[in-house]
């Protein structure tokens, strides 16, 4: 059998940085995205065998001009949506800038980009994992922005499901919890708590469980999978 490639985004850290590390031990073809050159050349150096590609997702109308001066691979075995931001704020503060950011990074992004690599993933029947969140699921105080967004990721995962269906493409939901990340640093800083990574999920946790659902055999599928803190 072929080996496969994953195409990754938000490989830089985190939930995403501990993925690829764990698909490129094993040998499978990693294709990292990077919102710029000097963060492609970040990736190439932590991962030598795997290809970059420059695409920002803050950008998402600009994702299928940039692909299309790059070379993709005919064939792609699947695609992980992991990276995304995140900006804590009551409704009656957030502006519409707030609003458009997590839901360009977090939602249309993540949909363009799927649609500009379906038909690769059509041809290797592979499949596509949204990292979601468990704000995906609900949404607390102080959270509305960027649970919308995950909301809506979602909803395009079961959308898209159905669609893909009879092309044989699987589509996964990962949604974990609070997981110890830059990410979570960064939500403890807005919230005013001190930040303890040793309470939180370890990132290594969700790549396992984003693993499992990529090999499982074909004879089933994994829809939605939520991972939440152990302790």
């Amino acid at each position: 059998m072929a080996t496969p490639t994953h195409l990754i985004t938000g490989a830089g850290s985190g939930i995403g940085a501990a993925v690829a590390r764990r698909l490129h031990a094993r040998g499978d073809g990693l294709l990292l995205l990077a919102r710029d050159a000097g963060r492609a050349k970040e990736l190439a150096a932590v991962f030598p065998s795997a290809r970059t590609l420059v695409g920002d997702l803050a950008n998402p109308d600009r994702l299928s001009w940039a692909l299309s001066h790059q070379s993709l691979p005919d064939r792609l075995d699947s695609v992980l949506h992991i990276a995304g931001v995140v900006d804590l704020g009551a409704v009656g503060e957030l502006t519409t800038r707030t609003w458009r950011a997590q839901l360009d990074v977090n939602l249309i992004a993540p949909a363009e980009l799927t649609r500009l690599v379906l038909p690769q993933l059509r041809v290797s029947q592979g499949q596509v994992v949204f990292v979601n969140s468990g704000a995906g699921l609900y949404a607390h105080s102080g959270w509305s922005a960027y649970a919308a967004s995950k909301h809506g990721l979602k909803a395009l995962a079961d959308a898209l499901r159905q669609e893909e269906k009879p092309n044989g493409v699987r589509v996964t939901s990962v949604y974990p919890g609070r997981t110890a990340s830059p990410m979570q640093a960064k939500v403890h800083q807005q919230e005013g708590k001190e930040y303890d990574a040793s309470r939180w999920i370890d990132p290594e946790s969700v790549a396992t469980a984003v693993l499992a659902a990529l090999d499982l055999p074909r004879d089933a599928q994994i829809d939605d999978l939520t991972v939440r803190p152990g302790r």
